[in-house]
């Protein structure tokens, strides 16, 4: 991709200076005229990563910038503005002004420990925000985290290593998983479901770096640094630096678990583990980029946000001009224009205000509520706001299988979008007894069987398999369904070809 300093992208902002490159993409330093400020932009190639995939990347990059613009945190960078231009995507973000952790710790060695502590626990903070939308980082390293001249953490990259890894076998040529292999869970690897759980494997990798100066699984190849993530038990830190704290140690252990459920459940559970290891309250040294400065506690994870309320409608007195009947075919019409600007979040809100009152004039249980609230659902779940959608698409499934019964296709589907909320929300046994309820309904061809459909469902158990740490249940399910895809499709189809991959790296890991 050639570039040339000067250029204006989108009319507005004036690339200045190149900080970064890569195989789809640059990253330069920018002035914004409009509102005369520094930024960065990100300059991404999808046809360079997706070939034929390319208009599905770009709807799912403006998504995933969607999403990622709800996480309101200090700890994460802001992005101003996001879109395509020619072949390109591009993302605005704010500029940071300090160093990339890589080279802050390259250039402190050895790294003093409470540092480390520091460093964890603001990443903590924004990991827990950015799972309370949700949203996994898929690729946290030291590359994608900045200290501040202030000593704070800002991470970096929210979002497009997501909307890379969303199907990786259709997303990159070679069908290697989008991450960095010295920072890849075992699951991740191994083309399993991922979750919170992921990106806390990777804080635990990053960490023993810090504290070690080296990453716990090294190699000459890819394959062989992903071996050690899923064999090799990493060496304890005290080993190498006896000056860490035992707890310390302990915690970075739990992080490399190889079995994601005994992980710390949560960001914020690593973080309350960190707080009694933090640097005691006193007066910074005033150096710049010491992350220990910011440590009055001021970024301390918020666990009242990790739910996020529905909007409710604004109140209205018998005295308002505004007591009148709202119009719910005016406000179905502004969802429809809406939605067809592509701008879903205001569409989600308009949808979540009008409801009660078109549950009062048309009754709770009419064909117009009944409608409203399947395109609320499936509104909430394109805007990626699976934790709000769950709710709703249950409360949907249980309704229509009382009036139809359980074998309904359409409460079917909504048991399926509820078990894909559950899949993304990083509840991998949840969604797995919901696929495994589900799969006899698909596989029955006199209930509402749906060949394809049932692949889908066994693909997606073979991958929570993996998630949950059972291989060789995972490597069963994912065999026999190579097996009935290729007699059906055909060797040659995605689906086959995603499967066979996913078997050889099992296989290739397993010798």
């Amino acid at each position: 991709m050639s570039v040339a300093t000067g250029r204006v992208v989108a009319g507005r902002y004036e690339l200045s200076t190149l900080i970064g490159q890569g195989g789809m993409g640059q990253v330069w330093t920018a002035y914004d005229r409009r509102l005369d400020r520094r930024v960065a932009v990100k300059l991404l190639r999808p046809d360079k990563v997706a070939g034929q995939e390319a208009d599905e990347l770009r709807r799912r990059f403006l998504r995933e910038c969607r999403v990622t613009a709800q996480v309101d945190h200090p700890g994460l960078v802001t992005v101003h503005d996001a879109g395509s231009e020619g072949e390109e995507l591009f993302l605005v973000m704010q500029y940071v002004d300090g160093a990339d952790l890589a080279d802050h710790l390259a250039e402190r060695t050895p790294y003093p420990w409470p540092w480390a502590v520091a460093v964890a626990a603001q990443l903590c903070a924004v990991l827990s925000a950015v799972h309370a939308v949700p949203i996994v980082h898929r690729d946290l390293k030291p590359r994608n985290v900045m200290v501040r001249q202030d000593g704070s953490v800002t991470v970096l990259d929210l979002g497009v290593a997501s909307v890379m890894d969303t199907d990786t076998t259709r997303l990159t040529h070679t069908g290697s998983p989008i991450g960095s292999p010295a920072y890849m869970a075992p699951e991740q690897a191994m083309g399993g479901a991922v979750g919170p759980y992921t990106d806390l494997y990777a804080l635990g990798v990053l960490l023993h770096e810090l504290l070690s100066g080296d990453v716990p699984f090294a190699g000459s190849t890819a394959l062989g640094v992903l071996h050690r993530h899923l064999y090799e038990p990493p060496l304890p830190v005290r080993r190498i630096r006896p000056e860490v704290p035992e707890a310390l140690e302990r915690l970075v252990l739990r992080l490399l678990a190889k079995d994601p459920q005994h992980r710390p459940g949560s960001a914020q559970e690593v973080y309350e583990d960190l707080a009694p290891l933090l640097p005691a309250r006193g007066t910074p040294t005033g150096a710049p980029l010491d992350p220990t400065r910011p440590f009055l506690r001021p970024h301390a994870p918020w666990p009242d946000r990790a739910l996020t309320p529905a909007p409710q409608p604004a109140p209205v007195t018998p005295a308002s001009p505004a007591a009148e009947k709202p119009d719910v075919a005016a406000a179905v019409d502004e969802v429809k224009r809406l939605l067809g600007e592509g701008r879903i979040t205001q569409a989600v809100d308009v949808l979540g205000a009008i409801l009660p009152a078109a549950a009062e004039q048309h009754g709770a249980h009419s064909p117009v509520v009944r409608t409203l609230r399947k395109q609320y659902a499936a509104t909430l779940m394109d805007d990626g706001q699976y934790r709000r959608a769950l709710p709703e698409l249950r409360r949907l499934a249980d309704e229509r299988a009382a009036e139809a019964g359980r074998a309904d296709p359409q409460s079917l589907r909504y048991r399926y979008e509820a078990a894909q909320c559950l899949e993304q929300l990083g509840e991998p046994a949840a969604a797995l007894a919901e696929y495994r309820a589900l799969l006899p309904y698909y596989e029955n061809q006199y209930v509402s069987g749906d060949p394809q459909l049932a692949h889908d469902v066994r693909r997606r158990i073979g991958h929570l398999l993996l998630a949950v740490g059972d291989r060789p249940s995972a490597h069963d399910t994912l065999a026999r369904l190579l097996m009935d895809v290729e007699r059906l499709q055909g060797p040659g189809c995605p689906m086959a070809v995603e499967i066979r991959r996913t078997l050889q790296w099992l296989g290739q890991m397993r010798g």
